[in-house]
């Protein structure tokens, strides 16, 4: 119990720590708006690389070579744990925006946070809604913001993965960014599987091969979602 609690007091006073910060942000958006993006993102990272020693967490990681430099990408991956944005947003290479539920859009701190670093919110119930998100992510992508995506929906503890949905592969395919499949194995047993405590873990993250989606016949374009989740299993399989 001693690392969530220690979890939470750090939380808080993070939230009491950036209070200010959002000011000098928001002073600094008004001027450049990519450059808040940056600057937050590597206050956030500084915050996850926090939570992760407090949590006991180690990252093994590989692949990340595989991730084109100095252009946005879609990164995919499976879905195991709130933890999988807190270790993977430590390793992405430039601005990267996460695809969220909806529901995240009501904690406060958070929230605002995730708007500086232009995460979306998706309403998962609400088609024409869905679509302005997605297209909001095409928009990103077009003026150099990546975005990360989890294409099962919602989490998954493990076993098989749920299909993925194909309707955030249109990122990729409008734009024509690189998609990089990311595996995340064992995210999952830092929290879920044992509320309320946290243990000491360690966790996954492999990199894929990118797709470029202009080497894709129509065929694969159609069923994109399904041969990324496959090569997503093929890399879990090597663990």
């Amino acid at each position: 119990m001693i690392r969530i609690i220690s979890i939470v007091l750090f939380l808080v006073l993070f939230s009491i720590v950036s209070l200010p910060v959002y000011l000098v942000m928001n002073i600094i958006g008004h001027f450049n708006p990519y450059r808040k993006a940056q600057l937050s993102q590597s206050f956030v990272v500084g915050a996850f690389k926090i939570i992760l020693k407090i949590s006991g967490t180690t990252i093994h990681v590989t692949g990340l070579e595989n991730v084109p430099e100095d252009t946005p990408v879609l990164y995919v991956g499976n879905h195991r744990s709130y933890y999988d944005i807190v270790t993977c947003y430590t390793l992405v290479k430039n601005n990267t925006g996460f695809i969220s539920k909806k529901e995240m859009e009501k904690i406060p701190c958070i929230s605002r946070w995730m708007r500086y670093l232009n995460c979306q919110f998706l309403d998962r119930e609400n088609v024409r809604e869905g679509l302005k998100t997605i297209l909001s992510c095409i928009d990103l992508v077009k003026n150099g913001t990546s975005i990360f995506l989890f294409p099962e929906g919602t989490r998954n503890l493990g076993g098989e993965m749920l299909p993925f949905k194909e309707g955030g592969f249109k990122i990729a395919l409008k734009t024509g960014c690189p998609i990089v499949p990311v595996a995340i194995y064992n995210t999952e047993n830092i929290f879920e599987t044992h509320l309320p405590r946290v243990k000491k873990q360690t966790v996954s993250i492999q990199f894929g091969a990118p797709i470029y989606v202009e080497n894709l016949s129509p065929a694969e374009k159609k069923s994109l979602g399904t041969s990324v989740q496959a090569q997503i299993v093929d890399m879990l399989n090597e663990k």
